[in-house]
C-alpha cells in the first residue's frame, strides 16, 4: 500500500521549481486552467511553463492520490501482479507514472505519452534527478498515433485523460489502449456523475472485448446503480503550505473524488464485494452499503455478532470487504 502524499523525490523536485515563482501569477494561472477543464475544455489551455506548473501545483496532490489509491485496490486483489512495464497515455506532469514506481518496485521501464509540450518538459524536469524515473521515455504527440507506435506494457494507465475526448474518439482510444495492454489497463476519471459513466461505458467496451474487471466491482456485469446514484470514491490527502497558496485554501486537506477501472486479461481469482459508502456504525448495528456479485446489498452487521461487527467498523468508503470467517 502506497500513501496519497506526493513521494518525497517529487515533492522536493516541485518545491524547487518553486523558487522565484511569483504565486498570485501562478495562483491566477490555475484558476483559469481549472475552469477551462470546468468548463469542457482540456490540456491544451496549458501552453506556458508557467501553465504547466501552476497545474502541477494545483492538481497534482489530488491526481496523484487518486491513481495511488486505485493502485492500492487493485493491489490488494492482486497481491503477486508485479509489472516490469508502464505505458502512461495522456501522462500530463507524470503523475500517475510516479504512483506506479511507488507502487510497483518491479517496474523498470516507463513510457510516457502526451501532446502538450509544456506539460511534457516539466515532467522531464521533475523526473531528472529521480532513482526511479530517471531513465524514462516520453513521446509527445497525439495519442492514438503515438499508441500505433508504441511498445505493449505490462501496466497501461490512463489518468484524467479520456474526458478531454468525445464518444467516437473516446472509443477509439480505449480500444487503442486495451491493444497495448499486456496484463492490466486502469483508467481514473474524477468522480462525478459524467465522470463515472465516461468510465463504464469504456469499461463496458472492453469487457465485450474480452477484458475482466479487476477492481472496483467485484463482476464483470452492468453496474447495478442507477441515477442519481452513481459510484465513486474519495481519497483525503495532506495540502502543503504551497498548495494551500496555490489554491486559496485554510483547510489543510483536500478530499478527491475520483472513478475507476482496473481491466485484466486474465480472470482474478479474489472478487470482493466493495463499500460504496462511509458506513454508518450504530450501537445495535452497522449499515454498509455494498456492491456484490449478486447486486447492490445494504448489510446490517448487529452488534451482538461480536467478530463480524468488529470488522466491519474497520471499513472504509471504497473498501473491499473479503468475507474472513
Amino acid at each position: 500500500m502506497i500513501t496519497p502524499s506526493l513521494p518525497a523525490e517529487l515533492k522536493a523536485a516541485l518545491d524547487a521549481k518553486l523558487q522565484g515563482l511569483p504565486r498570485n501569477e501562478a495562483a491566477s494561472r490555475a484558476a483559469l486552467i481549472s475552469k477551462t477543464y470546468r468548463d469542457g475544455g482540456n490540456s491544451r489551455a496549458i501552453k506556458s511553463e508557467t501553465d504547466a506548473l501552476a497545474y502541477a501545483l494545483a492538481r497534482m496532490p489530488a491526481t496523484y492520490a487518486a491513481v495511488a489509491a486505485s493502485l492500492n485496490a487493485l493491489g490488494e486483489i492482486r497481491p503477486d501482479f508485479a509489472p516490469q512495464s508502464l505505458l502512461d497515455a495522456g501522462a500530463g506532469p507524470g503523475t500517475a507514472s510516479w504512483a506506479a514506481a511507488e507502487a510497483f518496485s518491479s517496474l523498470t521501464s516507463f513510457a510516457l505519452l502526451d501532446e502538450n509540450p509544456a506539460l511534457r518538459s516539466l515532467a522531464l524536469e521533475l523526473a531528472r534527478g529521480s532513482t526511479r524515473l530517471g531513465g524514462l521515455t516520453y513521446d509527445k504527440g497525439e495519442a492514438r498515433a503515438l499508441l500505433a507506435q508504441s511498445e505493449p506494457a505490462d501496466l497501461v494507465i490512463a489518468s484524467y485523460v479520456i474526458g478531454e475526448l468525445d464518444e467516437t474518439a473516446r472509443n477509439g482510444l480505449a480500444a487503442s489502449l486495451w491493444s497495448k495492454t499486456r496484463d492490466t489497463l486502469l483508467i481514473v476519471e474524477p468522480g462525478t456523475p459524467a465522470g463515472t459513466q465516461r468510465v463504464l461505458t469504456v469499461r463496458q467496451q472492453l469487457v465485450a472485448a474480452g477484458a475482466h474487471v479487476a477492481a472496483p466491482c467485484p463482476h464483470d456485469g452492468l453496474c447495478p446503480l442507477s441515477a442519481p446514484d452513481w459510484c465513486h470514491f474519495t481519497q483525503r490527502l495532506p495540502r502543503s503550505r504551497a498548495h494551500m497558496q496555490m489554491k486559496d485554501a485554510e483547510v489543510p486537506f483536500e478530499d478527491e473524488k475520483f472513478a475507476y477501472v482496473a481491466l485484466t486479461r486474465a480472470p482474478v481469482t479474489i472478487r470482493p464485494a466493495r463499500v460504496l459508502a462511509q458506513p454508518v456504525v450504530g450501537k445495535a448495528e452497522i449499515s454498509a452499503k455494498l456492491c456484490t456479485a449478486e447486486g447492490v446489498v445494504n448489510a446490517k452487521i448487529p452488534h451482538r455478532v461480536k467478530a463480524d461487527y468488529a470488522r466491519a467498523r474497520r471499513w472504509r468508503w471504497g473498501d473491499a470487504v473479503i468475507d474472513e470467517r
